[in-house]
């Protein structure tokens, strides 16, 4: 895995998905600033890459949670990452809202899973994973048996590692902070000022502020 993991931070970082800006930093959904930006979501912008991740998403659900018998994407980051691994495995597909639609059916969960499924969540990147729980949660209050989360990539924050196993889910990723800064770093893609920067930000991320 950890060579996937490797290949996977290099190709992000060719597509220029990694993001630094530690004068003019970024600010979360959380609310938390940030010197670091992870947009992998420009993988589906490059056929070659995007097929990379559907299939290492894929190898990753066979793997690790062969029992699945459908797959949950969280909106809007992992709805069309997670329909290509459905369509791969042959799965049936749903997303989750992050809130309940305010028309129609009302529908927090979109497509139609069956009370009792086995379904693996699909989500693009992992903060504090506040946002994916709650997909998680959705899917069980449905009936469903949440059986993991895959996702291209994790800041591996101690909170959310907590909260995922508070919450008993298994987590399991393409990439990570660590090989992604450690190749950038190789790579000339970010200098020596950057990784302290970096450091100190991930030490305190909630509290930081440059």
């Amino acid at each position: 895995m950890d060579t996937i993991k490797n290949i996977f931070a290099s190709k992000l970082l060719d597509i220029k998905a990694i993001k630094l800006q530690p004068n003019d930093p970024f600010t979360w959904a959380s609310g938390w600033k940030s010197p670091f930006y992870c947009d992998n979501r420009k993988t589906l912008a490059y056929p070659a890459l995007r097929s990379f991740v559907k299939l290492e998403l894929c190898h990753a659900i066979q793997e690790q949670f062969p029992e699945a018998e459908a797959v949950a994407g969280v909106a809007t980051g992992a709805i069309a990452q997670g329909a290509l691994v459905a369509d791969q495995l042959g799965l049936p597909f749903a997303y989750v809202r992050s809130k309940p639609k305010d028309h129609g059916m009302a529908n927090l969960i979109e497509g139609d899973l069956t009370p009792g499924m086995k379904v693996v969540v699909v989500e693009d990147l992992i903060s504090t994973g506040g946002s994916s729980l709650k997909a998680v949660e959705a899917l069980r209050r449905h009936g469903c048996e949440v059986v993991g989360m895959v996702a291209s990539y994790t800041y591996g924050f101690p909170v959310a590692e907590k909260a995922f196993a508070d919450a008993g889910v298994k987590l399991v990723t393409l990439t990570d902070y660590e090989h992604v800064v450690a190749i950038a770093a190789e790579t000339g893609y970010i200098a020596a000022a950057d990784i302290e920067v970096l450091n100190e930000w991930r030490g305190n991320p909630s509290e930081w502020k440059k």
